[in-house]
């Protein structure tokens, strides 16, 4: 009897090896499975052409994951804040969100750098900050976090979002419109920290957490002392 059965498991045995598992379900393998490795340093797929640290648009954007993640979430009304209608009408003093959307710097070559410095673009043109910048009230799909490491942030999932006013130098480093070459001035980049709601897609049992990002903030005109 005890030869009978051990050559049914035999049997067994031979047939399991040589018919795989069907449909992409993978035969288990001695000693635990295979892990895929997920290194949270490398760069997305939004971000593979870009030299920027955050995401607006992400076709892979893990909403449903997200959704699942802020459903089980108890404490996630407690974590989670935002004024979506940020504009210049409440974040810069005397102007108004139609006078900064209607800046245009189209006309301006980045005087002090290009083949004529200091050319008629420096010292004429419309309304405009004195260091010309892109300005955006956005809302970051994915962005690296101070450690280097990436992350996917809450937004537009549900009626969640997450905004920042992003403001980036169009020409870092160019002289500062308007001031003449003795100066010597130059639009330097600043940053702040953002802490926002976030997920680690190599890590999703973390579930959401606060994390801190440092996003352009504002592009000002320096001048050394003389």
């Amino acid at each position: 009897m005890a030869m009978r059965l051990i050559s049914v498991l035999a049997c067994v045995a031979a047939a399991t090896a040589s018919h795989p598992p069907p449909y992409g379900h993978p035969a288990p393998q001695y000693g635990g499975y295979q892990q895929h490795y997920c290194d949270p340093t490398a760069a997305p797929a939004c971000a593979a052409n870009s030299s920027l640290t955050y995401c607006l648009e992400d076709a892979e954007y893990p909403a449903y994951e997200i959704k699942a993640a802020i459903s089980q979430d108890h404490l996630f009304a407690k974590k989670y804040a935002d004024i979506g209608t940020q504009s210049a009408d409440d974040l810069v003093d005397g102007l108004s969100a139609e006078q900064e959307s209607a800046f245009d710097y189209g006309y301006y070559t980045g005087s002090s750098k290009g083949d004529s410095p200091y050319d008629v673009t420096h010292w004429a043109g419309p309304a405009g900050y004195i260091c010309p910048s892109d300005v955006a009230y956005a809302q970051p799909r994915r962005a690296q976090n101070v450690a280097g490491e990436w992350r996917v942030i809450v937004n537009d999932v549900h009626y969640y979002t997450q905004t920042a006013r992003l403001e980036t130098c169009l020409h870092p480093d160019a002289a500062c419109r308007a001031l003449a070459p003795c100066y010597k001035s130059k639009c330097t980049q600043k940053y702040i920290y953002h802490r926002m709601l976030s997920y680690d897609p190599c890590d999703p049992y973390k579930g959401l957490f606060i994390d801190i990002y440092r996003l352009p903030a504002a592009c000002s005109c320096h001048v050394p002392a003389l």
